[in-house]
């Protein structure tokens, strides 16, 4: 059994819970026998004197927050705090009294993966107004948790090419969350890109080790840490975001393999996490498969494998439920499109008609997968009245058909319609019409 057993939730990416659905994931994670809970932070959350990023994101408050933090103790859990503070920055300095501090004020960054970003993502360390603005954030925030570590995240700064400039900015950031008293975290990709670093970093540090594919070296990464003797945990993911109905194979894979490293290099924690990239599209029953594999994991270990997922997502949703979800989450696999960090099915979905797909995926392939999909729906509708669970499963029934069927208007519009519907059962409005412009339109 790992020592922390974590959850990290992002509540960033257009999709705010509301604080009943909050309480409830608190519930499964207790189930689950998770003991820590984040919530992924980068502008949803009330900071004074800066109204004009949150005020329409229905943000969560300090009041708010310090009731969950109360929940979560009740039930075994420790609330850690969870804001970037480097990179990712993009509904901070998009507006025009923080654009300023952006390394890249008119956006530009080149991703590793060949990309180039619209907007800036990144804090320039040179600006000392850069500096000023992490202390504001981070004195308004902090204060609501009694835990005492701080995830300051500082991952993907894509606009930073000098590993010193990073460094620099990374463990001055450090030194105001010790000043309030608490224990930074941070996540591990930037300085294992540039491992001279990492034996640089001060030792009260927590290194999160994130990587979501079947194959993600866990191994290779965990060990580096092992040897720079900072406490470290394995972060993977539930594979439900950019996904439609899930990726279930390379959860299961992503999780085993981040177990066993964390296992035999002695991580201290095993987070799992659930991010909402590109609209956040998926309910929870999405990655609710990932939720309870990941609790098992951390704390069975290998044996976790060999549990009955089926099973248990029945007992969690109260109803036969978990074969139908399961088998949503395995269609990514059909004609062998297979892509990282998303599924073929949610490109084809977001991208405009003119999208070239993968080849497996020929009409007759789509006809078969959204056969699949309609029949899954047919029979999750039984259970729809009165169970939000089944409700979720018919919405990503038809994500996936609207994928197949990418040029129904009618299927469509009925999509668009659907989405607002489900959205409202455990979230927040703010954010679901900039989730909605994501969606394709008629």
């Amino acid at each position: 059994m790992f020592e922390v057993r974590s959850f990290l939730l992002d509540i960033s990416r257009d999709r705010v819970p509301t604080f009943r659905t909050l309480k409830e994931i608190v519930d499964l994670l207790a189930r689950c026998d998770y003991n820590q809970f984040q919530l992924y932070m980068e502008h949803t959350f009330q900071y004074p004197g800066h109204e004009a990023v949150w005020e329409e994101a229905d943000a969560l408050d300090e009041k708010e927050l310090k009731k969950l933090d109360l929940y979560c103790e009740m039930n075994g859990i420790e609330l850690v705090p969870c804001q970037n503070t480097f990179g990712h920055m993009e509904r901070w300095l998009v507006k025009d009294e923080y654009n300023p501090l952006a390394k890249f004020p008119q956006g530009g960054a080149i991703t590793p993966w060949g990309s180039v970003k619209k907007f800036p993502t990144t804090l320039d360390p040179a600006n000392p107004g850069s500096l000023k603005l992490v202390e504001e954030i981070l004195s308004s925030l902090l204060p609501c948790f009694r835990s005492k570590l701080a995830n300051i995240c500082c991952d993907e700064t894509f606009e930073i090419s000098d590993p010193e400039e990073y460094l620099g900015f990374l463990l001055k950031i450090c030194d105001l969350v010790r000043r309030a008293g608490k224990r930074p975290m941070f996540w591990g990709d930037i300085v294992l890109k540039h491992p001279e670093l990492i034996s640089r970093l001060p030792q009260d540090l927590i290194a999160l080790d994130w990587g979501y594919e079947a194959n993600h070296p866990f191994m290779r990464e965990a060990e580096a840490f092992k040897r720079s003797g900072l406490d470290f945990y394995v972060c993977p993911g539930t594979s439900s975001w950019r996904s439609l109905g899930g990726r279930v194979e390379n959860m299961r894979e992503n999780l085993e393999a981040a177990e066993r490293a964390g296992r035999l290099f002695g991580a201290k924690g095993y987070m799992v996490t659930d991010w909402g990239d590109d609209g956040h599209w998926q309910p929870l029953a999405c990655s609710l498969p990932g939720i309870i594999l990941g609790g098992n994991f951390a704390v069975s270990g290998a044996k976790a494998a060999k549990m009955d997922l089926e099973l248990e997502l029945n007992r969690v949703m109260d109803a036969p439920l978990g074969g139908l979800l399961l088998r949503l989450g395995t269609l990514y696999l059909r004609g062998g499109a297979l892509r990282a960090n998303c599924s073929e099915l949610f490109n084809i979905l977001r991208n405009d008609h003119g999208y070239s797909r993968h080849p497996g995926l020929t009409d007759s392939v789509l006809d078969e997968i959204g056969g699949v999909a309609h029949g899954v729906k047919l029979a999750a509708e039984r259970y729809a009245d009165d169970n939000i669970w089944a409700k979720e499963i018919v919405y990503m029934a038809d994500l996936i058909d609207c994928a197949c069927h990418r040029r129904d208007e009618g299927r469509l519009r009925a999509l668009r319609a659907e989405h607002g519907q489900i959205w409202k059962l455990r979230s927040r409005e703010g954010g679901r019409a900039d989730s909605l412009m994501k969606l394709p339109r008629f």
